[in-house]
């Protein structure tokens, strides 16, 4: 047993030990609370999420400055000094996850912003059974498909099937048909 000088009480290394033990067993599956989505325009986002995707809008759109509330210090904190100020809406899914839209200034919003290769997230996926549907109503709103067609993830035997969108602001989004303990329980490629 080895004691660690000047503690008190006297701390043993089998001690420390079995403490990093106990809190490196504190590991179990968080749950997802929300993502944050930037957009070139809010107020059409707003519209598009709720409209086409169906969530609910649990805080207006408003603005925020880089100030000494709360709120500015904490966005300065994130972004660094020098960030000016943004607008932001709180939307929430079916299953209770936030979606937090973002609509800075000067932002550029390229033609082709899906930079897969890049660190990041490069899309988020909702489920919805009649994908089709709802990949034609992202058409119809001003989006766009990243395929052709679903896939299905085990032709003849199951209807699990996928499809790649692009909503009307460039960003990536999937869409499943089940849920994805389901469709990648069984290895699905």
């Amino acid at each position: 047993m080895i004691i660690l000088p000047n503690q008190s009480p006297p701390v043993t290394f089998s001690l420390l030990v079995k403490q990093e033990t106990l809190a490196m067993s504190n590991t179990y599956p968080r749950s997802f609370s929300h993502i944050g989505i930037s957009v070139p325009n809010l107020e059409q986002a707003v519209q598009f999420y709720t409209e086409v995707m169906g969530w609910y809008l649990i805080m207006q759109p408003i603005d925020i400055t880089e100030d000494t509330s709360a709120i500015g210090e904490m966005c300065t904190d994130v972004f660094g000094e020098g960030w000016g100020s943004f607008k932001i809406a709180h939307l929430s899914t079916g299953d209770r996850i936030g979606v937090e839209l973002f609509q800075f200034p000067n932002q550029t919003n390229p033609e082709n912003n899906f930079e897969y290769w890049k660190t990041g997230i490069f899309h988020f996926c909702v489920q919805d059974p009649n994908v089709e549907e709802l990949a034609e109503r992202i058409v119809a709103a001003g989006g766009k498909k990243r395929m052709a067609k679903p896939r299905y993830y085990y032709p003849g035997k199951k209807p699990y099937r996928m499809i790649y969108m692009e909503d009307p602001f460039g960003n990536i989004l999937e869409i499943y048909s089940h849920s994805y303990e389901l469709i990648y329980s069984e290895g699905a490629y």
